[in-house]
């Protein structure tokens, strides 16, 4: 069986959710992230080794541009959100950690302060649980975080990913403390179980 490099795979680089545009970084996004970030250093700093300080405009744009060259090799699959509407830089997520020999990748995300507690965060993950599973074929899927960021775990508890275990005193988290991480995670099985959940909760 022939296999495709990675950099040849084709595939969508936006989609849209109910309230969210969400698409591959693009050079002049800098801005945008740049004061999300500055907006949201207190909140970001326990859990985030890049937001141990104050990046420049210049920085977090070199950032956005290596991110969008990363995408485009197929090595990092970094998205930001976007308000539909207001058309707001929301927060970033994306699937990293690639595997696709599998393939398998992990979700990671953020969302800047003054958006918290919309529930927009769980929608840009939802979206790109189905573009994991939909689009690229995911065999598996994972989201992994320390064990104290309640916040995060939510996330993924409210989308059907299953705890697989706690890996105790796995590394050093960013505040010193040694972490424990949980590893969720979504098969194709568990990912169509919970679209007919859905489908059947729609219906009622």
């Amino acid at each position: 069986m022939d296999i495709v490099p990675p950099i040849l795979k084709e595939f969508p680089h936006s989609f849209e959710t109910e309230r969210l545009l969400i698409r591959l970084p693009l050079p002049g996004d800098g801005v945008y992230i740049n004061q999300a970030i500055i907006e949201s250093l207190e909140h970001l700093r326990p859990w985030m080794q890049w937001a141990n300080r104050t990046p420049s405009l210049d920085e977090t744009e070199i950032n956005v541009r290596q991110a969008y060259c990363h995408f485009l090799e197929r090595v990092d699959l970094r998205f930001h959100l976007f308000e539909k509407r207001s058309k707001r830089f929301i927060g970033s997520s994306g699937l990293h950690r690639i595997d696709w020999s599998v393939p398998k990748f992990e979700i990671g995300y953020w969302c800047r302060k003054s958006e918290m507690g919309k529930g927009l965060i769980t929608e840009g993950v939802r979206g790109l649980t189905v573009f994991a599973f939909e689009i690229l074929g995911a065999k598996r899927v994972e989201i992994r975080c320390d064990e104290r960021n309640i916040r995060s775990r939510k996330v993924a508890e409210r989308l059907g990913y299953q705890l697989e275990g706690i890996l105790r005193n796995f590394r050093l988290a960013v505040d010193d403390h040694i972490e424990n991480t949980c590893i969720y995670s979504m098969t194709p099985d568990d990912f169509k179980q919970q679209t007919l959940q859905q489908r059947s909760g729609a219906s009622q």
